[in-house]
């Protein structure tokens, strides 16, 4: 049978089973990271009304604790890949990185005061930084290069599945538990650990030889290391990340519009439902066409979610922009993965994710920072008016920039 109607059943064959051609460990790595994610994304979403209202602490407090949390997991990023790439050891990071964050969760409903919610914090971010640029490596390592950006989606899909699933149990939890705050971050505890015993399950891939990576001593003489075209998606990663904040002031923008305590987690439910939904079509795309493909309309996406709760006036209109939010995530987020996977040599691919995550981690830190005092001293328009400013000057940047060579190299 020939013609152009034979073709159609031969293609959607072909894309319905990309996904099902992906190494089981692939999807392995996707259930540790779902898992991990209801468990965290239940404590986080819980956590600053925990400490407000439960412990007294104050406002300053909240904001320096969650920031010191954000910008060890970034640093231990660096680190963790420089190791990983030095010692061809992937799963004994992965493993010890989520083991970590398992064994803080029970500190969170044992808190009587500040100082252990601090102390849990730092180290469930230190587990995250063991583990995060490992894994991102050891997706690489799984699959060949034209299956990177399926890869990605899916991993990523999946882990937005548990970020869905952690605010939802979050709320019925809270209802059933008559709000018992202490109660229901004890149910985060047992899938932290379920996602420690599947990634006790992982294969890696046998390591390359080992004239194939610097081992003889452990360095990071990364500007010689890696070549120009990963500094530019490090640099185009900053830029997407400085256009966009915390989720926290999705969080914060419906509570001020009223939407009650209670409830608030049902925002991080919208952005992730449309993150897991697209997460895994978006990075299959990505496989097909060039980067620029996905980077503007992701970007021009952020835009209008940041116009949406710039002027909105009601919790429902935060919905449809935290929905908006979810799809710019989908868009880029995997790309973004895929483009550090493509541009760094495979000896230091780990060490590259680490840079790539230490660098977004820095500049989510600063854009939330700069978010909160637009927040502060402007209101919430202002802040959200910032991020589509911002983000509408970096899409203006993409299209704009042509990289040496062919038109579908580099991000763009």
């Amino acid at each position: 049978m020939t013609g152009p109607d034979a073709s159609k059943p031969a293609a959607a064959a072909a894309t319905g089973g990309r996904y099902r051609s992906l190494p089981k460990s692939i999807w392995l790595l996707g259930m540790v990271s779902m898992f991990m994610d209801i468990s965290s994304e239940l404590v986080h979403c819980l956590l600053p009304i925990f400490m407000a209202g439960v412990l007294g602490t104050s406002m300053l407090a909240i904001g320096i604790v969650e920031g010191i949390a954000e910008a060890t997991a970034a640093i231990a990023k660096v680190f963790s890949g420089a190791i990983s790439d030095r010692f061809r050891k992937r799963k004994l990071l992965v493993v010890l990185g989520y083991g970590l964050g398992a064994v803080s969760k029970p500190a969170f409903p044992l808190a009587s005061t500040i100082d252990l919610v601090f102390a849990a914090r730092f180290v469930d971010r230190i587990g995250k930084g063991i583990r995060g640029a490992p894994r991102d490596a050891l997706v690489a390592d799984l699959v060949p290069a034209r299956q990177r950006g399926a890869a990605y989606g899916l991993r990523q899909a999946l882990d937005s599945a548990g970020a869905f699933l952690g605010p939802l149990l979050a709320i019925v939890f809270m209802l059933s538990l008559a709000s018992d705050i202490r109660r229901v971050l004890w149910m985060a505890v047992v899938p932290a650990f379920v996602a420690v015993l599947l990634a006790l399950a992982l294969r890696e891939p046998r390591s390359p030889p080992a004239t194939s990576a610097p081992r003889d001593r452990l360095r990071l003489q990364l500007g010689r290391s890696l070549p120009r075209h990963f500094w530019l998606i490090v640099t185009l990663g900053a830029v997407f990340t400085l256009a966009r904040f915390s989720e926290a002031f999705l969080l914060l923008r419906a509570h001020d519009l009223g939407l009650a305590a209670a409830h608030v987690p049902a925002i991080l439910i919208a952005m992730n439902a449309v993150y897991a939904a697209l997460a895994y079509p978006a990075g299959d795309i990505a496989d097909r066409l060039p980067a620029r493909t996905l980077l503007v309309p992701g970007l021009g996406v952020l835009v209008a979610a940041d116009v949406v709760l710039a002027l909105a006036e009601s919790p429902a209109t935060v919905f449809v922009g935290a929905a908006l939010w979810g799809l710019h995530m989908a868009l880029t987020q995997g790309l973004l993965a895929k483009l550090v996977a493509d541009a760094a040599p495979e000896s230091l691919r780990a060490t590259a994710f680490g840079i790539f995550n230490m660098v977004t981690g820095g500049a989510l830190l600063l854009a939330s920072v700069v978010a909160g005092w637009l927040w502060s001293t402007f209101g919430a328009a202002a802040t959200f008016s910032a991020g589509g400013a911002f983000a509408a000057v970096a899409a203006l940047g993409v299209l704009l920039y042509r990289p040496q060579g062919s038109a579908a190299a580099g991000p763009a």
